[in-house]
């Protein structure tokens, strides 16, 4: 199932081994993200660096562990959506993961982030809803 995985879903995952890192090892989901999501985790790097009390090569290498399991979609593979969400949500950040969701036919996004939910496009999926798709089909 394609999920669009949204970067506090990843940055989640990077800080804690908890749900959010169980749910991204699922294999019952591909996940998919825009090359954009980069950007968004480079601005958090050094607070998730003194976090976690881990140092910059030691980030590198979880970080690396985490993208074994998404999917990075390029800008130019998406772009042509772009054009069509710019007034869809209130937050511009948000447009390349929707964009990703609708260019892939993804089931929905993973997001903690309520401005999503200003959009009627594409689903939204929390953690708990996640957790419900994996019980759903096992």
């Amino acid at each position: 199932m394609k999920i669009v995985i949204d970067s506090n879903r990843i940055i989640a995952a990077i800080i804690k081994d908890s749900t959010t890192r169980q749910i991204l090892f699922n294999k019952k989901f591909e996940f998919l993200t825009p090359s954009y999501v980069f950007s968004e985790i480079k601005k958090y790097k050094d607070y998730i660096i003194k976090k976690v009390n881990i140092n910059s090569e030691e980030f590198d290498i979880l970080l690396s562990l985490i993208f074994e399991n998404i999917n990075i979609i390029k800008i130019s593979e998406y772009n042509s959506f772009i054009k069509e969400l710019k007034n869809g949500v209130s937050d511009s950040k948000d447009i390349p993961y929707l964009a990703v969701a609708i260019f892939t036919k993804a089931k929905g996004i993973w997001t903690h982030d309520v401005h999503f939910k200003e959009q009627n496009k594409i689903k939204i999926f929390t953690n708990t809803d996640m957790l419900k798709l994996i019980r759903k089909n096992n």
